[in-house]
This record gives structure tokens, C-alpha cells and sequence, in this order.
């Protein structure tokens, strides 16, 4: 069988192009007849990639000769085209299909589009990827391994222990790329522990990782707990198979505990604010005041700038959020006194807080007042909460607490019993009204009744 040009291309998933050059640098085997072009004999070929041990990757030139700071020289060789549209921007170039997607929020995914070794296209979204470099070193790996798989060619694998790959997530991905480094940090101490003996992340299986779930909670620790370690473990190995330390992720098929019954609906009470407030030192009285006319969290009060409040338009403006969109939330009259103190007092000072050491100070607080069960997150929840009661649509609370959707605000609040009582009793008013209808109805029919009697005598 002889390939043309066009056909060995797609055999060897390479550019015509790239056919082109190993031919004038006699680096592949081919026929050169006259009247006729270029010819490749198939079992010439495969002699050649078994013996030059030929693999995509050495003459497209990917990762290794990817310049880091760059992608000129990469696409000026390889980019055939780029189409930009409201949501999406592709670069296509000759091996593969790299894409952008503008996601809600202001966030933006990565993805790749390929052709698998049945010769069907393939999407998918390269979970880490932070920039086009990244998804192009994708899309060549990729690339890579389908050929491998064209021609029986064995990849190297890569093995690593499970703690020394931890490590590399940390300083190389969580304390870089995610807000949640330290607390990453914190749940990997128990998981490594557990996992220390682990020589190669390819032992690692489902079942040990229901092991692994079954000792924690056996430990007293809660579902949601577990929860937040086998997601820190799937990601994490998701970031393995892009480093070819993996080639499946044994979490897969792990399921989450469900965590429906499982919210929390503690709030501050009216009774036990006053007794919170007279046990915390002055600093930390403003901060935990915040939260109850705000909604904010901890962490966007440590974050909040004096440049973000706004006096004149009696707003907060927060930029560096959960959801990472910028949410604006109104100074009511009792915030703007408190914040105009605290500007007289350290508004010279980049943050509102610069201080360091209130959650501490709020837990000790609640201890010294009899207050059980309550956390700072809980004042959050108060907020929106009170809002409730004092008759705010969900609506508006859920767009002061820059929640995505209503949903997840119905989960946060949980109004008084009496009020839930007082809510139900409508229905009890609205049947007395309908029954005090059918008495007059029943009345005016047999007083008609009567009057017709009457006339027929």
C-alpha cells in the first residue's frame, strides 16, 4: 500500500507540511516516481516509526520547545487560523483545535478539539488550564497519546509517590492558582497521613479511597468533611493525569454524600446579641457588626480597602469575592456612623481591618457569654435572615449576597418559628372568610326558598 503527501499526514497526524520537511532532510523513508510525486510504502513506514522510534511530539516541536513566556514562534509555525465570537475564541492549528470559552462571572475555561484514534472528533475541557499555553501542551499530549495508540507505540509512564506529588500540588498549583491554598494545605495533612506509604499514585484505587472516607468518618468527623477531602482529591489527581502521572482518575466513580440534610440554620438571636457584643474587645465589635448589616464574609472583610467604601453613595463595593464577580452592598445609617469612626481612626491604613485575630476573638466571646453553636459564618446567615423577617423579597436578598442563584439563597435562610406560625395562621383567617361566604350563600337560598313557597300558596 503507498500513502500520498495528504494521506501519510493523516496516518502520522502531522502537518503536510511537516511531511514535506522529513523528506528533504531524509529523516523518512519514500519513493519519489516520475509523473507521479511523492509515494510512501505503509510497511516502510511503520519499519520506520518501530526503529526511529518517531513520535509526533519530536517534530512539532510541544512542550519541552514551547517558550514559557510566548507562543509567537509556536503559532507563526503552526496556527493555521483563529475566529473570535461573543462567547468563544478557537485557534486552530495543525494538529488540533485550541478554545476559550467566556464563562458567567467573568471567568474563562480552556478546552481542546481533536481526533481520537477512530478518526472521531473530541472536545473537552482541560481542567487546570489557565492560558492558551497550557491548552496547546494539552492538545499535544493528546495528540501524543492517540498516536501511541495508532501504533502500538508504549508511552513512558511516570511514577511518583503520593506524598511527594502533594507537595508539587501545593507549591506549584493551590498556593498559586486557588484562593483556598492554605485550607488545601490543612485537609492534606490527614489525607497524607493516610495515603504515606503510597509509592505510585496508580496504586491508589476506588476502594481504598471508600477506606479512606470510612476512617474519617469512624473518626467523628462529618460528611461534609469528607466530602471536601474527596474533592481536593479528585482534583488533584485530574492534575496528575495532565502531568502523566495518571491515566484515570480513581474518584470517578466515588459518590458525594449528599448534603441536604445537612444545612445548618443557627443565627444570632436578638437575646444573645447584646451578651455576644458586651464580652468582645472594642476592635473586634465593628468587625462582627459588619456582617450582620452587610452579609459579608470574613474573608471579604479582611480584604475590604478604604477606596471601596464609598461615603458619598453609601455603598461597599467588593471586587475580590467567592463567586468572583463584583457585588455592591448598601451602607445602612448604622454601618455609616460605625464606619465613619473607624475611618477617623485608622484611615490612613490600606484596609478597613488591618488587624489580624477576630475569629478568635468572636469564638472566645461566645464562649464567655454562654452562646453554643454559633459561628462567624452563622452571622452571614443572620443577615439575610432578618432581612426575611422584616418582609425583604428573597430576590434582593440573594443579590445582596451575590449568591448565583435564588436556590442557593433558600438554603441560608430560616426564619423564626413564630413567624412560620404567624404564616400559616393566614390560611386559618382566609378559610374563616370562606365559610363566613358559604353561611351568607346558604341564607340568602333559603330565604329564597321561602319567598318562592310563599308566592306559589
Amino acid at each position: 500500500m503507498l500513502f500520498t503527501v495528504d494521506e501519510l499526514s493523516k496516518y502520522l497526524h502531522l502537518h503536510p507540511k511537516s511531511v514535506y520537511r522529513l523528506v528533504k532532510d531524509n529523516k523518512i523513508p519514500f519513493i519519489k516516481q516520475k509523473g507521479v510525486g511523492l509515494r510512501f510504502r505503509k510497511s516502510d513506514i511503520d519499519k520506520w516509526i518501530t526503529e526511529a522510534s518517531f513520535y509526533p511530539a519530536q517534530d512539532v516541536e510541544i512542550q519541552s520547545q514551547i517558550k514559557l513566556d510566548s507562543l509567537v514562534g509556536y503559532d507563526k509555525r503552526f496556527l493555521r487560523r483563529r475566529s473570535v465570537s461573543d462567547k468563544m475564541t478557537r485557534w486552530r492549528y495543525s494538529n488540533g483545535i485550541v478554545y476559550r470559552i467566556k464563562n458567567q462571572g467573568n471567568s474563562e475555561s480552556w478546552g481542546i478539539e481533536y481526533k481520537d484514534e477512530n478518526g472521531k472528533r473530541k472536545q473537552r475541557i482541560v481542567p487546570n488550564a489557565q492560558s492558551r499555553r497550557d491548552a496547546v501542551i494539552a492538545l499535544n499530549h493528546q495528540v501524543q497519546e492517540v498516536f501511541n495508540l495508532l501504533h502500538g507505540v508504549k508511552s513512558e509512564k511516570k511514577e511518583i509517590q503520593f506524598n511527594e506529588f502533594a507537595e508539587l500540588y501545593l507549591k506549584d498549583y493551590a498556593m498559586v492558582v486557588k484562593k483556598s491554598g492554605k485550607t488545601d494545605e490543612s485537609r492534606l495533612k490527614r489525607i497524607k497521613e493516610y495515603f504515606k506509604s503510597i509509592n505510585d499514585l496508580r496504586e491508589i484505587t476506588p476502594l481504598l479511597i471508600q477506606k479512606f472516607r470510612a476512617r474519617r468518618l469512624k473518626e467523628g468527623v462529618s460528611k461534609v468533611t469528607t466530602n471536601r477531602e474527596i474533592a481536593l482529591l479528585k482534583k488533584m489527581f485530574n492534575i496528575a493525569i495532565e502531568e502523566s502521572y495518571l491515566e484515570e482518575n480513581p474518584t470517578k466513580r466515588i459518590k458525594l454524600y449528599s448534603e441536604l440534610d445537612t444545612v445548618r440554620d443557627r443565627v444570632l438571636s436578638e437575646e444573645e446579641q447584646p451578651r455576644l457584643f458586651s464580652e468582645l474587645a472594642e476592635h473586634a465589635k465593628f468587625f462582627v457588626l459588619m456582617p450582620l448589616h452587610t452579609g459579608m464574609r470574613h474573608g471579604e472583610l479582611q480584604k475590604l480597602k478604604w477606596c471601596n467604601v464609598n461615603f458619598g453613595k453609601r455603598q461597599i463595593k467588593l471586587e475580590e469575592t467567592k463567586s468572583k464577580r463584583v457585588r455592591f452592598i448598601p451602607i445602612n445609617s448604622v454601618l455609616f456612623d460605625e464606619l465613619a469612626k473607624q475611618k477617623a481612626v485608622n484611615g490612613k491604613e490600606q484596609y478597613v481591618f488591618p488587624f489580624k485575630g477576630v475569629r478568635t476573638a468572636f469564638e472566645g466571646a461566645c464562649r464567655r457569654a454562654g452562646i453554643e453553636d454559633l459561628t462567624f459564618h452563622d452571622l452571614r446567615r443572620t443577615f439575610g435572615t432578618r432581612l426575611l423577617e422584616a418582609g425583604v423579597d428573597i430576590v434582593t436578598i440573594s443579590k445582596l449576597y451575590g449568591h448565583s442563584t435564588v436556590l442557593v439563597t433558600q438554603r441560608y435562610l430560616h426564619p423564626k418559628d413564630k413567624l412560620s406560625r404567624e404564616a400559616v395562621e393566614v390560611l386559618v383567617k382566609k378559610e374563616e372568610k370562606v365559610l363566613d361566604i358559604c353561611e351568607m350563600k346558604k341564607e340568602k337560598q333559603s330565604e329564597g326558598f321561602a319567598i318562592h313557597s310563599f308566592s306559589v300558596n
